[in-house]
């Protein structure tokens, strides 16, 4: 037992509470009733990065002990829009939008999921038919001082910056659904704990035991800062090919590779344990523990042959030495934030020395970064790290980004 429970923490921040969850499984264990273990996903872009999978893959963790998984699609809360650690109201999706990109979804999850033991609901089967009634008595359980005690809710309120009433519905409905689908264990990030505390909360108010609360990091993108966000450019999508995808686990830093392994791999707890000695003791090369990583990523989503294939294009341009070995290393000190392609090509570049230019050979398909042929100028570099640039035709570099 204490073996399944570590597993199933594994990669988590906080468990609310742990005695609840040992006590749940053990129940679950001599009953032989599986746990209903959820994970909400507003459909708000077509493709999933791996900053969602994530919870896909704490999802999968407990499908794997044997417990029926919730994957569910907010479709209804996706179009009032999730204010978490927002600074402002953010833009409601139609409905349109919304149901395009849950079918797309749909498609993708069960990559990493068992479609045989996988519950996928929406949340509109309950709250689009929610009468005004039933809506004030859930509004009911809730006080506008508790909804102040949010950071973003409080830091907008304080600073006399719009909150729509709306907003405030948006944690009541997530909370909601808790209910509706009787969940015992709910997963969400840091930056959801708040509104998983409410489906607690709302459950309790129902006579219903309170689920289980689990959150998870926040991925932290390739640029090594900020959370892996498609709007950053620093994210991995799932249905990209498997050499950009593979290209991009390799930018990482190895700092960042043991988050990665601890949120994204399948090695079991041992496997992991040895990974960060072998690392810490030079018994394990950095590149061969990223280099298996990203194997393990593109096969999850493309197939082995796809990884392999992936691998010996990289081991091709890199093993093979396809890229200079007497390539000239630079640095590039960054003046504050995260720099972008453009800028770094602007100021490495012995010929193409003006930004305008730099961001004009970049979208021409004229820079690889790590083997990889880049086409948008903004897209942010792993920092701190080492990348290796082909500027043209002729031009390669090794640059220190610091």
């Amino acid at each position: 037992m204490e073996n399944v429970l570590q597993s199933l923490r594994r990669g988590t921040v906080e468990v609310i509470s742990g005695e609840e969850l040992s006590r749940k499984v053990a129940a679950s264990a001599k009953e032989k009733r599986p746990l209903r273990v959820k994970a909400g996903f507003d459909p708000t872009a077509p493709d999933l990065h791996l900053g969602h999978t994530v919870l896909i893959q704490k999802l999968k963790h407990f499908q794997d002990a044997g417990h029926q998984v919730i994957f569910l699609v907010g479709d209804f809360t996706g179009m009032i829009g999730d204010p978490s650690g927002k600074s402002e109201t953010r833009k409601a999706l139609t409905r349109e939008d919304v149901e395009r990109n849950a079918v797309s979804y749909k498609e993708q999850i069960f990559k990493i999921l068992d479609p045989s033991r996988t519950e996928v609901r929406f949340n509109s089967e309950w709250l689009s038919s929610m009468r005004i009634e039933q809506m004030v008595r859930v509004a009911a359980q809730m006080t506008v001082a508790r909804m102040l005690e949010r950071d973003d809710f409080r830091k907008r309120y304080e600073e006399q910056r719009p909150i729509s009433i709306h907003e405030f519905l948006y944690p009541l409905f997530q909370g909601y659904d808790s209910v509706a689908l009787r969940a015992d264990v709910e997963f969400g990030g840091t930056d959801q704990k708040f509104n998983l505390l409410v489906g607690r909360d709302l459950q309790r108010a129902y006579g219903q035991e309170p689920q289980v609360v689990m959150t998870t990091p926040l991925l932290v993108g390739l640029d090594g800062v900020n959370k892996m966000s498609k709007s950053l450019g620093n994210y991995v999508g799932i249905t990209e090919p498997p050499e950009t995808i593979f290209g991009k686990m390799m930018s990482i830093s190895d700092e960042l590779m043991i988050q990665y392994y601890e949120l994204l791999s399948d090695i079991d707890v041992g496997e992991l344990s040895a990974l960060k000695a072998g690392l810490s003791d030079g018994s394990r090369h950095p590149m061969d523990a990223k280099i298996a990583l990203a194997r393990e990523i593109v096969a999850r989503f493309h197939g082995a042959a796809a990884a392999r294939g992936a691998e010996d294009g990289f081991r091709g341009r890199f093993s093979r030495k396809e890229f200079p070995e007497d390539a000239r290393r630079v640095e590039f000190v960054a003046d504050g934030g995260t720099p972008d392609l453009a800028t770094v090509v602007s100021r490495v570049s012995g010929s193409f020395t003006s930004k305008s230019a730099a961001r004009r050979l970049v979208a021409q398909g004229g820079v690889e970064v790590n083997g990889e042929r880049a086409t948008d100028p903004s897209v942010l570099l792993p920092f701190p790290s080492e990348v290796r640039l082909k500027i043209g035709k002729k031009e390669f570099l090794v640059v220190a980004l610091r």
